[in-house]
């Protein structure tokens, strides 16, 4: 009978099946003792089941835990190495769910990381403090802890948003041990049933082994990852220092050929060109008044809003912003517009933090001399290299401050061959200096007189550069500049000084302006020296007319001024006056063979009485009345204005006299 149990040890009989001998026996009658010797053979066997039962079953574990250990060494990322430990240990104690909490330092407590088998997603939300409920117990302790009924086990720290996410879950029996580093709780493994059930002793020692393979699994996944992330760092600054590096190198290679450039007498037109060459883009370069410098505004044209009335308009090519200037741009847009107030004021930023700032998707570089603004770059391109830009800024400004300083220079030179003109006009000599300085005496010249109350200095580079570019002469006085330059109209060139002399200071100029020489008065001619003292005094009179007459801020010569500039004037071009006030009249009387000219003497005489007019000429009324609209059209709207009418009666009394213009 005792071979019968061995067998039956050997296929793994069930326990049932071991009663089969010991009921056998007392079947066949066999006698008590013989009974008693199987029942206890009987429990032997159970035993040696039971303990080949738990070894097999330890051994499975074992295996298990193996395989664990190796598949979480084969896993790199943190989130796989939480998801397979969670998996494993559902699989090993066979129960309905698994999850893992971690230990959060910044709040003091543990959150669900990940679950396996959940379907609250509540539950998969929650947070333990340290100390509530089984979990938090678990990792304040540092103790496993089980529970075959959670909500009937009094020894935790219920709390009604754990309980509420527990029972929505439909948890009841719950397993939990710590996952350890040392003496340091990283967090808790946890496995739980949806019924009641008590976790023996074996399966709280399986989960703890899985709990510490885990803790030594996350605490790998993590240094790995902080590796990586080392590593990723690493080699993003070793790209950054290289990318850096190239651009210091291209800054430097741009930077040695706008130097080379400069050396071989280019200008800005070439720097710019340089630039757009290696960063591409559109590029303006303007000046300290925010006016281009350069042609290469392609693209850039939206900086401009021009403004009614803009004293940098057509006819301002000879502004301040012209000194130095490589080149005038093709978009009309800048000849008559003003840079944005919003490029301005980056500009502004720029000078004050020594760096490109930028708006919009423009990048703005900006230098100042001795807090005087001196140029300003202005780039559109999707190359942020700024450096080429900021160094392109500086090559620039030394190339203005060459041009500035070579232009007061030479503009002392003008100043003093003018001042000699005017002060010494017999000296010998002065011919050939002006030869020297490239300017033809033989040429029609202008004598301009600008005051202003503006600053000295800028007014005189404004005037030197004028001089330089129109090929004549300037000097700068107190509250005033002087100007020669070539030129047949005194007028028109008095209003253009004014205006662009004006928009250079920001505050009002006014210009007067004189023909020197033995030209004809009022026009330009072939320079005399010994006419330009005269004709500085006229113009300095004409400037002053202007002031007493309100017109501060414009400009004329004595044919712009009426009669003032007849008295004014040092030719007094009396003839010229006539016609300027009378000349329609007097020409159509004498291609008629009228008496409008008597007529208008009699209109005035008789105090613009049209009836005693005719009396006097003994003349219907009608025909007075017809004359005075002939006229009116000929002289035009306004002729019975006060002033002008005084204008017209002192033409009619020197036409009397015999002034007459010339035909």
């Amino acid at each position: 009978m005792v071979r019968r149990f061995l067998e039956l040890l050997a296929r793994e009989a069930s326990a049932v099946e071991f009663e089969g001998p010991v009921i056998e026996a007392r079947a066949a009658g066999a006698d008590p003792a013989a009974v008693e010797e199987l029942e206890r053979a009987k429990v032997e066997a159970l035993r040696v089941r039971a303990l080949l039962r738990r070894r097999a079953r330890r051994e499975a574990e074992l295996s298990a835990l193996y395989d664990t250990a190796g598949d979480l060494a084969a896993l790199r990322d943190l989130d796989a190495v939480l998801e397979a430990i969670v998996h494993r240990a559902r699989q090993l104690l066979a129960t309905d769910t698994a999850y893992l909490t971690l230990h959060d330092p910044d709040r003091g407590d543990t959150y669900m990381r990940v679950t396996d088998g959940s379907i609250s997603a509540k539950f998969r939300a929650l947070r333990l403090a340290m100390g509530a409920g089984l979990g938090g117990l678990v990792a304040q302790t540092a103790t496993p802890y089980s529970t075959a009924d959670y909500f009937a086990d009094a020894r935790f720290r219920h709390k009604d948003h754990i309980d509420e996410a527990v029972q929505e879950e439909g948890l009841v029996a719950i397993l939990g041990v710590p996952l350890r580093l040392g003496q340091r709780v990283i967090g808790v493994l946890m496995a739980a049933n949806r019924s009641a059930r008590p976790f023996h002793q074996e399966e709280v020692s399986l989960l703890a082994s899985l709990a510490a393979h885990a803790a030594v699994a996350i605490d790998n996944a993590r240094l790995l990852q902080e590796t990586r992330n080392a590593l990723e760092e690493l080699s993003q600054a070793h790209r950054t220092a290289r990318a850096h590096a190239e651009a210091v190198e291209r800054a430097a290679t741009a930077h040695d050929r706008m130097t080379s450039l400069v050396l071989r007498g280019g200008g800005i037109e070439d720097v710019a060109a340089v630039v757009t060459d290696v960063l591409g883009g559109s590029l303006a370069v303007l000046d300290d008044l925010g006016r281009p410098l350069t042609g290469h505004v392609t693209g850039l044209t939206d900086l401009v809003r021009p403004p009614a009335g803009s004293a940098g308009s057509a006819g301002s090519a000879g502004s301040a912003g012209s000194a130095g200037r490589a080149g005038a741009p093709d978009d009309p847009g800048w000849d008559a517009g003003a840079v944005d107030a919003g490029v301005l004021e980056a500009a502004q930023a720029s000078r004050a933090l020594g760096r490109t700032v930028r708006r919009g998707d423009l990048r703005i570089a900006s230098v100042d001399v001795g807090g005087e603004p001196l140029c300003t770059l202005v780039l559109r391109s999707d190359d942020a290299d700024e450096r080429i830009l900021e160094r392109a800024a500086l090559v620039c400004a030394l190339l203005l401050l060459f041009r500035r300083s070579v232009a007061e220079a030479e503009g002392r030179v003008r100043g003093e061959l003018l001042d000699d003109l005017i002060s010494r006009p017999g000296s010998p000599g002065l011919a050939d200096r002006a030869r020297r300085l490239g300017i033809d005496l033989t040429a029609p010249h202008v004598v301009v007189v600008a005051r202003h109350d503006g600053q000295r200095e800028r007014a005189a580079f404004w005037a030197s550069s004028q001089a330089a570019q129109r090929h004549g002469l300037a000097a700068a006085r107190p509250g005033e500049v002087v100007l020669l330059l070539p030129g047949r109209d005194p007028g028109a060139l008095a209003q253009r000084t004014a205006a662009d002399l004006s928009a250079s200071l920001g505050t009002p100029a006014t210009a007067g302006a004189a023909a020197p020489g033995t030209c004809a008065p009022g026009t330009g001619g072939p320079l005399d020296s010994a006419g330009v003292a005269q004709a500085y005094r006229e113009a300095r009179r004409c400037a002053d007319a202007l002031v007493a007459l309100g017109r501060a801020g414009d400009g004329a010569g004595a044919g712009e001024l009426g009669f003032v500039g007849l008295l004014i004037g040092e030719g007094r071009d009396v003839p010229g006056f006539v016609g300027a006030a009378l000349g329609p009249v007097i020409e159509y009387d004498a291609r008629r063979g009228a008496a409008l000219a008597a007529t208008l003497a009699a209109y005035f005489g008789t105090g613009m009485s049209p009836s005693r007019t005719a009396e006097s000429m003994h003349i219907h009324v009608n025909t007075v009345t017809q004359r005075l609209d002939r006229i009116g059209k000929l002289l035009g709207d306004g002729w019975q204005e006060p002033e002008r009418a005084l204008e017209i009666q002192l033409a009619l009394r020197l036409h009397r006299l015999g002034h007459t213009p010339s035909p």
